[in-house]
């Protein structure tokens, strides 16, 4: 009898083997065949869907192209952010005093006379010594060279005290360094005493040179400059700058540009004032006139002490020359910002036999400084 070929899931006869593996090929290359179509129907179904989505993004970019240079989102305004501002306008503070030296109030804005290079200015605003109530920011720098060794006591009592003197509690603020080869910020801003007492009493050692113009430059750039109201710097040392890249035309143009007022404390003598000289403070060497130069040229004084009773007469003189001060602000005629040096003068109307001391002057360079008094 022929054997009829098998269908698909039936079982070949026995004794046949041949026909049977033929079978099986078959079968296998049914089912393989079937899987290869399936598998190309399901990738054609994927990239068709992967196109179509593809050609809607393009089209999509295409209405609405992203531009090329983004802007940065506006920032929100920081309302306790400081402002910096050009300067267009000059602060007098102005000490008016006796020919026996005693300061002299009671007068008003008609009492004077602005003239920068010559040519009048006109007033914007004028405070008298009985109102002037803005806050008050000192710079303390304390000179820490080699030669304070022996006097380092003397120079922490001369600091403590006058800060003792000058500070207000919950209105001025006063700052403590030291400078040697190297410039320490020892007590930022503060009004608290005990914190600034620990600060100058912390000075234990000596340093190895005295940069004393990087040390003024320094802080009248980086801490006088961003501070509301009037600013005063107060240098206690006893020798000559032995170690700045600055000199003292920097150190004068600094202090004037950011409206400081520069007083020096010379504690040369130390407490050995018997001895006739330079050395004992009796007669005025080159750092001494250099110290009465920088305190002139910026509206202060400078005070050569010798023992505790004349630091104190002069740290006394100074806290009253500050508390008496007129403050007189105008805006230059002449606005051009153009590097040039302009001579500041200030005089009486009526002619009276008194004494004005305020800066001799400024660089007009268009300058940045905190806004408010």
């Amino acid at each position: 009898m022929k054997t009829l070929p098998h269908e698909v899931g039936q079982k070949p006869q026995e004794g046949n083997g041949r026909d049977a593996q033929s079978h099986r090929n078959a079968v296998c290359k049914m089912i393989s065949g079937r899987a290869r179509n399936q598998l190309m129907n399901r990738l054609l179904a994927l990239i068709s869907t992967v196109a179509a989505g593809l050609l809607l993004a393009f089209a999509a970019a295409a209405q609405n192209p992203r531009p090329q240079n983004p802007s940065a989102p506006t920032p929100t305004p920081d309302p306790n952010q400081t402002e910096v501002v050009n300067v267009r306008r000059v602060r007098l503070p102005i000490t008016v005093t006796d020919k026996k030296g005693g300061f002299v109030s009671g007068l008003t804005q008609n009492d004077f006379v602005v003239l920068e290079d010559k040519v009048p200015q006109k007033i914007d605003s004028f405070t008298d010594d009985e109102n002037n109530n803005l806050p008050l920011y000192v710079a303390v720098l304390m000179d820490t060279s080699p030669s304070t060794a022996a006097k380092l006591k003397f120079e922490q009592e001369s600091a403590m005290n006058f800060i003792q003197t000058i500070v207000r509690p919950r209105r001025d603020r006063v700052l403590f360094a030291t400078f040697d080869h190297e410039i320490n910020l020892r007590q930022d801003f503060t009004d608290r005493l005990e914190l600034l007492d620990r600060a100058v009493y912390a000075v234990k050692k000596t340093g190895e040179q005295t940069a004393l113009w990087d040390a003024i430059w320094q802080f009248c750039d980086q801490k006088m400059r961003s501070v509301p109201g009037r600013r005063v710097l107060v240098v206690i040392t006893d020798g000559a700058d032995t170690y700045s890249r600055a000199d003292i035309n920097d150190a004068i143009d600094i202090a004037q540009r950011t409206e400081t007022t520069i007083f020096a404390i010379s504690t040369k003598a130390g407490l050995l004032s018997t001895v006739v000289g330079v050395e004992a403070g009796t007669v005025k060497g080159k750092a001494d006139k250099d110290l009465d130069r920088i305190s002139d040229e910026t509206g202060g004084a400078a005070f050569f002490t010798g023992d505790m009773l004349s630091l104190e007469r002069g740290l006394n003189r100074i806290q009253k020359e500050i508390r008496s001060q007129y403050l007189i602000t105008y805006r230059p005629t002449n606005d051009k910002y153009d590097g040039s040096y302009r001579k500041v003068e200030v005089k009486l109307t009526n002619g009276q036999s008194l004494k004005l001391r305020t800066k001799k002057g400024y660089k007009a360079v268009a300058d940045a400084v905190r806004t408010g008094e």
